[in-house]
């Protein structure tokens, strides 16, 4: 599953992990500061400017905070891209693959374009308090705003909007290469091995279906966890920030860092819960394959052979299937109640967190848009498998397909699931 298109993978992914935490460490203590010695913003025309004059005024402050602003964030690029080219370049060296291009570049460019599009998302976490400020200027004094300030806070969301939805089209079309390039590199091997598996309970469906789901709810995953930890990295500093005008926690009273915490709390007893609740699934949808491949296998012999695909043994094996999905679904509806009750619950918590804040007008409409946001993406964040995990049960039963798979190429014991669906 990962040899064909990693190149020596358990090492491929710890040093991807250790990497990424020494980069992260290295610019938070170190490398930000590096910014006017080494970029090279001044060959577009964005460099550092020279230190403000003592007793400067606010409008000069203002401009030198914004140059200095558009400067760093050049040189933060940068040093991303440099990044990720380092432990690239790296990678091709260390171990040869024949699909190294795709599974190490292309890897490093599509976490590129995940921090990239966190980036804008903080951007945009910005402009929301910047507008709603303006709002609620305007609606206090017709005179305080004019319609070019106005309309300028819609201009820079438009610029922002369409920069994402352009990265999100181009990265969509290359992750759809890099699935499929995955997917070809397992049929490649077990069609490499197929006189040794074509008997194997349904090998046809593993080779065909099961590599394709598989390479694609992993990338999937993948790359949805990475955008998980970037947008903890980025947005938690910013609610840590924003907890300072949230004092008071309704009930407890006084709390320091309360939004931090509550959505540390709330997130940790969701996944917990989700995790008892579900923890029947995966071995469910392990054997709803299984039945399923059983029936399928019943009805393709049925096409060449006459004495196959007999009522009897059709209605039997249907009733296999039938009966494993009743489970399902029995399983399904408590999980569901446990799962959609958290997420409403979850969608009026910030607004009752910050209720004694808001009765007491602690703070404006556009730091409310904002810490609500910046609320909602921390939330989400420590929140992946509680929004992940029927996905991720369904690739725990396609893994387990694919192993079982395996064991039987390479000549291992089958899992204990696998032996206990022959025994059965």
């Amino acid at each position: 599953m990962f040899n064909s298109f990693f190149p020596r993978p358990k090492l491929f992914f710890l040093s991807a992990a250790v990497w990424g935490l020494l980069c992260v460490l290295l610019w938070f203590f170190a490398a930000k500061d590096w910014g006017p010695q080494l970029s090279l913003g001044h060959l577009i025309g964005t460099e550092f400017p020279a230190e403000l004059a003592d007793g400067a005024d606010d409008a000069a402050t203002a401009v030198h905070a914004e140059a200095t602003s558009d400067a760093a964030d050049i040189w933060h690029y940068q040093y991303q891209i440099l990044s990720y080219l380092l432990f690239g370049i790296a990678w091709m060296f260390i171990a040869r693959h024949p699909w190294a291009r795709w599974s190490v570049l292309g890897s490093c460019l599509i976490i590129f374009v995940v921090w990239f599009q966190v980036h804008i998302d903080v951007l945009i976490n910005e402009w929301f308090g910047g507008f709603y400020d303006t709002i609620q200027t305007a609606l206090g004094d017709p005179e305080a705003v004019s319609s070019s300030e106005y309309y300028g806070y819609l201009i820079t969301f438009g610029k922002l909007a369409t920069i994402s939805i352009i990265v999100s089209v181009l990265n969509a079309f290359f992750v759809s290469h890099y699935v499929f390039r995955w997917r070809h590199a397992m049929n490649d091997y077990y069609m490499s091995v197929w006189d040794q598996v074509r008997h194997i309970e349904g090998a046809s469906q593993r080779v065909q279906e099961d590599t394709k789901r598989f390479a694609a709810i992993t990338e999937s995953l993948g790359v949805r966890f990475i955008d998980s930890v970037m947008t903890l990295i980025a947005f938690l500093p910013i609610l840590w920030g924003l907890s300072i005008h949230v004092k008071v926690l309704p009930v407890i009273g006084p709390v320091a860092q309360a939004l931090v915490w509550v959505a540390i709390l709330w997130s940790v007893f969701g996944t917990a819960l989700l995790a008892v609740v579900g923890v029947r699934l995966p071995g469910l949808e392990f054997r709803n394959q299984r039945v399923e491949a059983a029936y399928r296998k019943e009805l393709v012999l049925g096409e060449d052979d006459a004495d196959a695909c007999q009522p009897p043994t059709v209605r039997e094996l249907f009733g296999h299937v039938r009966t494993n999905y009743f489970r399902l679904f029995f399983n399904y509806m408590y999980f569901n109640v446990a799962r959609y009750s958290y997420l409403q619950v979850g969608v009026i918590l910030p607004y009752i967190i910050l209720g004694p804040t808001i009765i007491t007008a602690g703070f404006t409409l556009g730091i409310m848009q904002q810490t609500l946001r910046a609320f909602g993406r921390v939330e989400n964040s420590f929140q992946f498998l509680v929004n992940s995990w029927t996905t991720i049960v369904e690739l725990m039963s396609i893994h387990k397909r694919l192993k079982a798979f395996e064991a039987t190429i390479s000549g291992d014991p089958l899992p204990k699931i696998d032996e206990d669906y022959l025994k059965a």
